[in-house]
């Protein structure tokens, strides 16, 4: 087969393949205030919550990834209410689980890069 035909092939397959799936969007909906309220004061309070466990001392004696994984295993009830409020609000939940996830990975990688320096800084005054 010569080449543009072979691209036309792919071209339309992947147009199939990637197509847009109905359920997993959400379309011109708007939150109300009191609902963007709920949300970032889950935010804020899944973010204190990450805070005051990495104050406890029994943390400063583990390894910086176990302690970070313990301390966001301790906080992830607060991401479950926050998922309940989006889907309270008719968001889909993919939508919910993909911004959750991202705050997920952006306070993990706070939270052990504060372990981490943390950790450093002992070793460094011995």
């Amino acid at each position: 087969m010569n080449q543009p035909i072979l691209s036309i092939i792919f071209l339309s397959l992947s147009t199939v393949a990637w197509g847009n799936d109905a359920k997993n969007e959400w379309h011109n909906t708007t939150l109300s205030d009191s609902t963007i309220k709920k949300i970032q004061d889950g935010n804020l309070h899944y973010k204190q919550c990450v805070s005051n466990e990495l104050q406890k001392p029994e943390y400063r004696k583990q390894d910086s990834r176990l302690a970070t994984d313990k301390i966001m295993v301790q906080c992830e009830p607060l991401l479950a209410k926050l998922r309940e409020v989006y889907l309270a609000e008719k968001v889909p939940g993919t939508i919910a689980d993909r911004h959750l996830k991202q705050i997920r990975v952006q306070t993990t990688r706070k939270a052990l890069q504060s372990m981490m320096f943390a950790e450093a800084a002992r070793q460094s005054d011995q």
